[in-house]
């Protein structure tokens, strides 16, 4: 445990600091924290409460990321938790970040920014005195250094009521502090990638029940990304539902207006059929033999769909040398075309 924790921790035990004891001395004082659903978050979030503030959570939604880890956390710790769906706002921030992308598609510093930015107008509106996050300098050396902090205070509209209780006290002061809504020597200073200090907080605290500190955002993941990039690359407009049926299947892109989206298990068979546009997808399906449910989407074209339905026989049980019943199903009606496999190693040039 760094030295500084051990003195953190060691005058709150002077003071009888534990869990159940809560100061009233900022009784009133209410504070909004964006939540991941980590250690970090749920740290922060009781580092504040055990000064007596009023604390509560706001998470985003997007198909990129779920709330899920952040209400398994308002589970444990009993902090109230908003959640918020923001697909509509976030697309054109995804599309042309300000900053640019990490290694994949994630736009970390100006997704901070804009989730930072929402959070400051429903804590002006619901009356929150100040923001917070459980971030902690130089844990993620491109997006939590001071630098990227900073920018993100700044370029947020609430510069001065971003608190990162953790690492406070190697940060500038913001107003909360300066105004003595929050005692910053009851905040902490940590820094770097280590997890022992907050392991040790969490047992300080009693939290036994944490997520691991693994990424929850499908922006960062290789696979993901290529496909969100080749979706982007060829729409102007992008539906929801495009971007939930990114997560199931091989796609392969047949020109530059068509995509088909092949299930690989019951599973995903499924997700295509639930995320599916009945109004403009085509579903191709064999009749005889097990094998996946097959999506054509965009402006579909009589080859594009006898293109699919060779690749659904070919990655079906069907054999390869015999030609397949395919039900395909559009719009506005239903119908079976015959055709030969097409072997999946002849078509893999098109997988994105």
């Amino acid at each position: 445990m760094v030295p500084s924790l051990n003195l953190w921790m060691d005058t709150r035990r002077q003071t009888d600091w534990e869990a159940t004891m809560i100061d009233s001395k900022n009784k009133g004082v209410r504070a909004l924290g964006l939540c991941s659903g980590g250690l970090d978050s749920i740290l922060a979030g009781l580092v504040l409460k055990q000064q007596g503030i009023e604390v509560a959570w706001v998470t985003f939604e997007t198909p990129f990321f779920s709330a899920d880890k952040a209400r398994a956390a308002s589970r444990i710790t009993g902090i109230p938790l908003m959640v918020q769906r923001i697909t509509e706002v976030y697309l054109p921030m995804l599309r042309h970040p300000a900053i640019g992308y990490g290694k994949n598609m994630n736009p970390c510093m100006d997704c901070h920014t804009l989730m930072f930015r929402l959070a400051g107008e429903r804590m002006r509106l619901e009356g929150f005195d100040f923001l917070f996050s459980g971030e902690v300098l130089g844990q993620r050396p491109m997006s939590q250094s001071k630098t990227s902090l900073r920018y993100v205070e700044k370029h947020s509209g609430f510069e001065g009521y971003i608190l990162r209780p953790l690492s406070a006290r190697r940060l500038p002061v913001t107003i909360p502090e300066t105004d003595g809504r929050v005692d910053r020597e009851r905040l902490l200073d940590l820094s770097g990638r280590s997890r022992k200090p907050q392991i040790a907080l969490a047992k300080a605290f009693g939290v036994t029940e944490y997520p691991a500190p693994a990424g929850g955002c499908l922006l960062t993941d290789p696979n993901y990304s290529r496909r969100l990039k080749d979706l982007f690359d060829h729409q102007a407009q992008v539906r929801e539902a495009e971007l939930e049926l990114l997560k199931y299947g091989r796609h392969f892109r047949f020109d530059d207006h068509t995509k088909i989206v092949v299930g690989r298990t019951m599973g995903e068979n499924q997700k295509i059929v639930d995320h599916h546009d009945p109004a403009c997808d085509t579903l191709l399906k064999l009749k005889s033999y097990p094998g996946p449910t097959v999506l054509v989407t965009g402006q579909t074209s009589p080859a594009a769909v006898k293109q699919a339905a060779a690749i659904c026989a070919g990655y079906s049980k069907a054999p390869l040398d015999q030609e397949a019943d395919i039900l395909v199903t559009t719009s506005t009606q239903k119908e079976v075309i015959r055709v030969l496999p097409l072997p999946p190693d002849t078509v893999i040039a098109r997988l994105i």
